[in-house]
């Protein structure tokens, strides 16, 4: 059985691996865990009270197949734990690691996108990191895959899943479709149909 381990820190952008959690665990099986620091409980971004499964001291590598950083305001702060050495030693033991929003300010500060194709938010989040892969930064909506690591803005958690899932070796007919039916909420003229429910809104004054 795959395994994903997600490091979740106090604030953290509770929708930016929900899909990830949700598919991996309830379509493939996957075990997916969480770890934050001290194994402390945590109040996400969106009022959720969360208690982790263990503290981000005791995720052991060799059993773990996948280490997603998900993103949260506490990464451009003082109080973010440090995660170098972790994430050094996951991507040298082949893990796959992945960072969406401000998470990927940590593989950023970690040395990992340094010489690897990446994405963020903007080119310009990460500079601060004073990491040297501007370069090699994709400005796309969507998340990006190269040697092992994916990255993503935060209005990207459905490509997240998706290149996390495949990383793991479980893409397929099913992830496809399961993508497809997301991509089609934003084939709809999203602008058109916000504009009707303004009409509607009004009319019932």
């Amino acid at each position: 059985m795959k395994r994903i381990v997600t490091i979740l820190t106090d604030g953290y952008a509770d929708w930016e691996i929900a899909l990830l959690t949700a598919a991996a665990r309830g379509f493939y099986g996957v075990e997916v865990v969480h770890a934050a620091p001290g194994g402390q409980a945590l109040l996400s971004a969106g009022g959720l009270r969360v208690t982790p499964d263990l503290a981000i001291e005791a995720i052991e590598l060799k059993t773990t197949d996948a280490l997603i950083v998900c993103g949260g305001s506490v990464w451009q702060s003082s109080a973010a734990p440090d995660l170098t050495g972790l994430l050094q030693r996951a991507n040298a033991a082949g893990v796959l690691v992945g960072g969406i929003c401000d998470g990927t300010l940590v593989l950023a500060t970690a040395g990992l996108l340094d010489q690897t194709g990446h994405t963020s938010n903007s080119p310009e989040n990460l500079i601060d990191t004073g990491y040297a892969g501007g370069p090699f930064y994709w400005d796309v909506p969507y998340a990006v895959a190269v040697d092992g690591i994916v990255t993503a803005p935060g209005t990207a958690p459905v490509s997240f899943m998706a290149q996390i899932m495949t990383g793991l070796g479980l893409g397929d007919g099913n992830l496809d479709y399961y993508v497809g039916l997301y991509a089609a909420e934003h084939q709809a003229h999203l602008p058109a149909a916000t504009s009707q429910q303004g009409s509607a809104i009004r009319s019932s004054r």
